[in-house]
């Protein structure tokens, strides 16, 4: 399991930026920056000097921040491959199967495209840790804006295979927008009804609600849950036109 530290950074209206440091050799990365200040705030506030970062894709509140960081911290920056022409920071193009590494520890390259077409996960199976970006959320998935749903139901099918205790680490704190659609999906799901009253208490006391784990998602999340492409479909469609 982990022996690094995780640090939580909220930015902008709803993003969260994950920092992440691994004490045995001092190294330290960032995942999906959407804005540099904070970060660098955090970083210098623990004495961490920040020598990656690490994109899932190439929006502008996951990339926003690479260059100032990149500038102050000399940071080396990674992303997939299939968006280099799209993140004009990026040094280090990664694609399926590729690994990256922190210290000690290694992170596989997992390619989810369906948000965006190039859009990646970062996996660390040796500590049960995964970044998911904009693919799969707390009871949610990625909007998808460049893929379909054939791209994204196979993207849950594959993280729905990972070990039950694997936690996630997703950008956006939508918890409790996905948790009301997802009663909605499944009325007759009580683990859903139940978290959902969960995430209403944590949002309603400024709590965050990630990471989260694929047990918990295997149980409450609706697209991880859809059986088939067709149903992914609906469901997505569904959670794209709800007002709850």
């Amino acid at each position: 399991m982990t022996n690094f530290d995780i640090v939580r950074i909220p930015a902008l209206s709803d993003n969260y930026i994950w920092l992440v440091h691994e004490p045995a050799s001092g190294e330290t990365m960032v995942v999906d920056p959407s804005e540099a200040a904070p970060v660098l705030a955090e970083a210098d506030r623990r004495g961490w000097t920040i020598g990656q970062i690490w994109n899932t894709h190439w929006h502008p509140d996951h990339t926003g921040g690479n260059a100032e960081i990149k500038a102050a911290h000399n940071a080396v920056v990674t992303g997939p491959a299939a968006e280099a022409e799209r993140i004009p920071t990026l040094d280090v193009r990664v694609a399926e199967g590729d690994t990256v590494r922190l210290g000690a520890h290694v992170a596989t390259v997992i390619e989810t495209p369906g948000h965006t077409a190039g859009h990646i996960v970062f996996h660390l199976p040796d500590d049960a840790v995964i970044f998911t970006g904009d693919t799969l959320f707390a009871m949610g998935c990625g909007r998808l804006f460049e893929g379909d749903a054939a791209q994204m139901f196979g993207n849950m099918q594959r993280l729905a295979a990972l070990p039950a205790e694997t936690v996630v680490y997703c950008a956006h704190e939508y918890t409790a927008s996905n948790a009301r659609y997802a009663v909605t999906a499944e009325p007759d799901n009580p683990a859903i009804a139940e978290r959902l009253e969960e995430v209403t208490r944590q949002r309603a006391a400024g709590e965050p609600t990630v990471p989260t784990t694929i047990a918990k998602e295997l149980a409450t999340n609706p697209f991880l849950r859809a059986s088939s492409v067709d149903q992914l479909a609906e469901r997505r469609r569904g959670k794209d036109g709800f007002k709850g």
